[in-house]
């Protein structure tokens, strides 16, 4: 299992002992080789003490001498040694810098040491685990995505943001946002809503729902992304706010709030760093149609067969299989609809914020 992320002095040394073991073999005469955690659903568990999703010990060699694992053999060692030239410039680059980074033509050969980003971004999470080190720790950020806004002043690279006066689009949450680069100031905030869509969002911030009831609230665009989920766990764990999730009621939104609570399958080295086990689901539920009196007929849409076939998968989840989440994914297929967000719209524009959202507060309906 992946040990606590070491601190980032300790990266160019994590980083030359990988080429250290590579020489090592090649002076001995032995095929060089990577020994890699394996990231798939069969080397993971879910951790019932500390609720959140953790790698197992399972690893495979990648070798130099194996005909199918020499290219991404030689792909992991540029990647690294990319990463160790910006921990020596003391700079930060895109994944998307990265793939031009370390691509080139092979001498004597009509080959690219990589075609497509997607190689390089695979590569990355796999130094990620090997080298205990998250992609943020490795001088790397993806593009940005997502926005903030309410009761809290931090500073972003010695910049200050007072979070209560950033207009209509919010602060743009940037992918890395460790201690190094974000640091919390003053925050009155009660607790923190993470909202699935962004156009959400802007409702919420435009009737300034943050400020009537001290919070701070935002969106991750969808799925979050880990920037936005890295905020959300330092929120709880630093400044000891509850976190709530505002997703479709659907089972793709179900498993945003999965992610955001136990932490994901493929990135489970990452669950101590991110999860947020204390996060509770605040809609919208298979209930709340009723509950709230929405027009069925105009706002319901017809699961379709991958909704089906995602919902079963994820009832079958450990992390989902509590009375509470059982009954609410099994109401949704008994009723063979699914609800978006913006359905509460039908009721009014600000249902959400005057009504919907304020009463599931007051009254702790939700899901843990």
């Amino acid at each position: 299992m992946v040990s606590k992320a070491k601190s980032k002095k300790n990266l160019p040394e994590a980083l030359s002992k990988l080429a250290d073991e590579v020489i090592a073999a090649a002076n001995k005469g032995r095929t060089p080789s990577l020994d890699i955690p394996v990231r798939s659903l069969a080397n993971v568990r879910f951790n019932e003490t500390k609720r959140y999703i953790e790698m197992g010990d399972a690893k495979q060699a990648r070798e130099f001498f194996n005909v199918n694992m020499a290219k991404k053999f030689m792909q992991t060692l540029l990647v690294a040694a990319a990463c160790r030239q910006l921990e020596d410039e003391g700079k930060t680059t895109s994944i998307r810098d990265l793939f031009y980074m370390i691509k080139h033509r092979i001498d004597g050969s009509s080959e690219n040491t990589v075609d497509t980003q997607d190689e390089s971004d695979v590569v990355i999470e796999d130094l990620e685990v090997t080298a205990s080190f998250i992609r943020e720790e490795l001088n790397l950020f993806a593009e940005n995505k997502g926005a903030m806004a309410g009761e809290l002043t931090l500073v972003d690279s010695g910049d200050t943001i007072d979070a209560r006066a950033v207009g209509s689009g919010g602060w743009a949450i940037p992918s890395i946002v460790e201690e190094h680069v974000i640091q919390f100031k003053k925050c009155t905030a009660e607790f923190v809503l993470l909202i699935e869509k962004g156009a959400v969002w802007h409702r919420l911030n435009q009737d300034k729902f943050w400020k009537k009831h001290k919070c701070i609230i935002l969106h991750g665009g969808g799925q979050p992304p880990r920037g936005v989920r890295r905020l959300c766990y330092r929120f709880v764990n630093e400044l000891k706010l509850p976190l709530y999730v505002y997703v479709d009621n659907d089972p793709w939104g179900y498993y945003i709030y999965s992610v955001l609570k136990q932490g994901s399958i493929n990135l489970a080295f990452e669950s101590q760093r991110m999860a947020v086990p204390s996060a509770r689901f605040i809609g919208l539920s298979s209930y709340d149609p009723e509950k709230f009196g929405l027009d069925k007929k105009s706002t319901a849409i017809g699961l379709d067969d991958g909704d089906i076939r995602r919902a079963k998968e994820i009832l079958a989840y450990p992390w989902f299989q509590s009375k509470a989440w059982q009954k609410e994914i099994n109401y949704m297929l008994a009723n063979g609809v699914k609800y978006e967000l913006e359905a509460l719209t039908n009721k009014s524009i600000s249902f959400v914020t005057e009504e919907y959202l304020p009463r599931k507060i007051k009254e702790k309906d939700w899901l843990d």
